[in-house]
This record gives C-alpha cells, structure tokens and sequence, in this order.
C-alpha cells in the first residue's frame, strides 16, 4: 500500500488530494459543481453532483499519478456542516439539499429563539440560526409536508457520499454537533432536540470517530471511480475541522484565518467556548476544541463577482492589484447571503457604496477583497471581546490564500502576520487523517511534519494597518445605515405590478 486519499466537498467544487505514504502530494483533481438560488435567500445543491464530482476527481488522480487502484490504503471525506440529505425507504434523494448558507428559514428560527433557546444553548452550544439543519428541518416539514411524510433516513454531505461508495449509513461526531440535533456534552443524538421538528432519532445515522473505518468501497462504486472494491473508507469529518488540522494548528492560542467559501478565523482552545456569534466544534486532537468567527460569503464573493462581472482570477487579482488601497473611496461590504459575525442576521444584503465616475473595473475588484477582510476583522473583533487567547501569527487557508494580494490585503487590515503552508486544505487533512489510520503515519503531529511546511510569512504593514482602521470605522458605518433598510419581507418579496 503505498497511498491514502482525502476528498473534500466544498461550497462550489470537490478536490481530491492523492497522499504518498512518505507525506508527499502525488497527484490533485478538482472538480466544480453548482449551488441553486432558485429563490431569494435560497441555497441549494443537487446531491449527485457531489458523486459525480467525486468520481471524476478519483479518476483523475489515479490517472495523473499512474498509481494502481489496490495501491491506496484508505479514503476519508470531508465537507462543510449543515448539509441534510433527506432520503426516502429505498435511499433515494428527495429534495435538493439546503445549503448552510440558505437563509429561508428565518421564522423558524425565532421561533426556536423565542420557545427553545435555553435548551439548544445547554445541548447543542449555539444559538439558532439559519444556518444550522434543524431550523431547516422544520421549514421543510412546514412548507413541504408531502417531502417530509417520508423522509426515512438523513445523511450530511460527506455522509452521503460515503454511503454511495460503500453503502454503509454513518456519521461523525463533529458532523453531528453542526446539526442543532446532537447533544454535544453527552455525545449523543439528543430526543428533546429532534423532538422540535418530530424527527424520529433511529432517522439519523450512527455516530463514529473521525478516524474509525467506516466501510469498505463496494463492487458498484469500485466500477464508478476506479477505486479496488473493497478499499477502506475512513468516517471523515468536516471541512474546517481537517483545514484546522492541516494547518498544524493543533495547540491551544493557534490560530487559522480562512479564505474560502466562508471566511472564519478560528483559536484552539482545551475546551468549547460559547457565544452568540461563535461557533464551536470539537477538533479532530482529542480534548481539544476550535471556537470561530464567521463571515459567510468569503470566497464566494470574489466567485460571485467573477461568474457575474466575467473574467478569469488571474485578471481580476491583477485589476485589484493595480486599485489602490481603499479604492478611492469605494466600499463593497459581502453579505450576499446575509451574515453571522458580529450581526447573526440573514436580512443583511451586499453592496457597493461611494462609486463615482472615475471608478474602474480595478476598483470593483480591489474592493471586493478589502471588503471580505473588513468582514474578517469584525471576526477577529468578536474574538478579542470574548476574550479568547490568541497568537499574532495566524495561518491562512482556504482557495483564497493562494493570492498573493489577497494575503497581503488580509494582513494589513487584521494587523497579523499570516503564515502560507505548502499545503493546508481539508482533502490533505483528510488524507493524513487516514494516513494515521492505515499506519503511515504514526500520529497526527507525524503527520504533519511529513506532509506540509511554511513557504511564506506575510506580514502586515503598520502604517497600513493604522489606515485601514480608519477605513473600517467607515465600513461599520455603512453596515449601521443600511441595516435597517433590509429589513422585513417586503424589501426582497414585493411583487412587481403587471404592465
């Protein structure tokens, strides 16, 4: 055996990383797919695509790397949290699934605020929102009864996927604390919580460790992929939890500072920390936990910006590099699926403010990413109020890392030095994880050292840092003067008259 093989699904493409057994990458694939807006305040994905995607991107890999199928030790999956999968008796997919960043169930949600907070804070650590599945659960037993009469089973992203290539039905018990559904002191489905929306708890899957087998690749998906039938699969975990590992951020006071479909910036602590605008998950280091901030639309904006405006990343990095800092004046703020950190509040819309005439396509780009690393130091903020410990050298992940101005930008405002890993996404956690399970490597730190090292360290400039704060007062401003304009059903929902 001479390989292992992390897959991740992220919020707009699926990459495999193909990991040697000396901690070397072997070959990457990535694969795109699509999210649905089929409404206002609608996020969805097609289930299949995920498959599809994971298909193609094995395929891949085995082929770029000329490695034989019986040569990979093990597979483990990740993906983003939130992600239900309701299946029917026979297993099939009933509905597309509602991504985290769906906003659509806003009145569920103050229902659970105002009915069943004091219960979810004590089991579940976090307070509802829309981004969490139980407040979804409920919207779709509310608006889709038919879809909700036979749900028989319910699977998250990676779980799903999984299943598909082994048939066996399982989670993890990070997975499970991004439910709304698990009580994360007991570890253990908890009835009081799927008792708010009537779900049955033997609906749900069992819960591993990240690091357990969970099954083995089966004849049909071994036709599909590539992959030798009877392969073995590793539960897997989440997307930052595998980020945060791949980091090496694994020692309490470490920091990660996220550039990817979502922005977060999370601190490793040795134990949960709770709060209205934090989200908190056990760390794949036993004992450990990582409390985060988050901004929900990071990456996602410069994505949305580049499918709606046209062109490639490489021209539009080098537009915002030729604007200069602070864009003339001109403010984007990203909340095109409203936002979490510091505000919870899914009304929020996104915008360009201050454009005059003499603004250019380089400004709308600069403007962009400022206007994510604005919504990052509101992250950071809300860590320095809660008073959580944290070093002033962070590590920078995510797709957007890879931007050398991007990086800079980010530095800048938050007044930290970002460290740049040769390699710290979610596939390669995956893969190291089961690297340890098959014996490559020895334990997680092992694995670390042998698989990625700092290959840069951007510092942020003072005088920069100084300016940028002063912009950001600005920002804030912005943010307090619209808030209130996108407020109530009205303002998205208004029919417009025939003519």
């Amino acid at each position: 055996m001479e390989y292992v093989l992390g897959i991740d699904f992220g919020g707009g493409a699926s990459k495999a990383t193909l990991l040697g057994a000396d901690g070397k990458v072997a070959a990457v694939s990535t694969t795109e797919y699509p999210t649905y807006y089929p409404r206002t305040g609608y996020a969805e994905q097609d289930p299949r695509d995920w498959y599809q995607a994971t298909c193609r991107n094995i395929a891949a890999v085995i082929s770029e790397s000329g490695a034989k199928p019986e040569s990979i030790a093990a597979v483990c999956l990740d993906a983003a949290t939130h992600t239900a999968v309701l299946m029917d008796e026979g297993c099939r997919v009933l509905r597309p699934a509602i991504y985290w960043t769906d906003t659509r169930s806003g009145d569920q949600v103050r229902r659970l605020q105002e009915h069943h907070r004091g219960l979810i804070l004590e089991q579940a650590y976090h307070e509802p929102d829309t981004i969490w599945t139980l407040p979804q659960l409920m919207w779709v037993k509310e608006r889709e009864p038919d879809i909700w009469s036979r749900v028989k089973r319910l699977l998250f992203a990676k779980d799903y996927v999984r299943y598909l290539l082994t048939g066996v039905y399982a989670t993890d018990y990070i997975e499970a604390e991004g439910s709304m559904l698990f009580d994360c002191r007991n570890k253990c489905w908890s009835p009081e919580l799927c008792g708010i929306p009537g779900l049955a708890v033997d609906l749900l899957p069992p819960v591993m460790s990240p690091m357990d087998q969970a099954g083995t690749i089966t004849a049909r998906a071994a036709g599909d992929t590539g992959l030798a039938p009877g392969t073995p699969v590793i539960c897997g975990t989440t997307d930052t939890a595998l980020e945060v590992l791949a980091a090496g951020a694994v020692r309490p006071g470490q920091m990660t500072v996220k550039l990817a479909t979502a922005g977060r910036i999370c601190v490793i602590t040795d134990r949960p920390v709770t709060g209205r605008h934090l989200i908190t998950y056990s760390h794949v280091v036993p004992g450990l936990s990582y409390p985060g901030t988050a901004t929900k639309s990071c990456a996602a904006s410069y994505r949305w910006y580049r499918d709606v405006f046209g062109g490639e990343y490489a021209r539009l990095n080098d537009e915002a590099a030729a604007a200069p800092p602070g864009c003339d004046g001109l403010f984007f703020h990203p909340y095109l699926n409203g936002e979490l950190t510091p505000y919870a509040d899914p009304g929020l819309c996104g915008s360009f403010v201050g454009i005059r005439a003499g603004h250019t396509r380089s400004h709308f780009s600069r403007a962009v990413l400022e206007g994510v690393a604005f919504s990052l130091l509101d992250c950071l903020h809300e860590l320095e109020r809660m008073g959580i410990p944290y070093r002033q050298q962070a590590v920078i992940i995510g797709g957007g890392a890879s931007s050398p101005l991007w990086r800079q930008i980010t530095a800048d405002v938050l007044g930290i030095a970002l460290e740049e890993k040769s390699r710290s996404d979610s596939s390669l956690g995956g893969a190291m994880l089961a690297g340890v399970a098959a014996g490559f490597f020895p334990d997680l730190e092992a694995g670390l050292r042998a698989s990625t090292h700092t290959v840069s360290v951007t510092r942020p400039r003072t005088a920069l840092t100084e300016w940028y704060a002063g912009r950001f007062t600005q920002y804030k401003a912005i943010h307090d003067a619209l808030a209130p304009i996108y407020q109530g059903d009205g303002y998205a929902n208004s029919s417009v008259p025939q003519i």
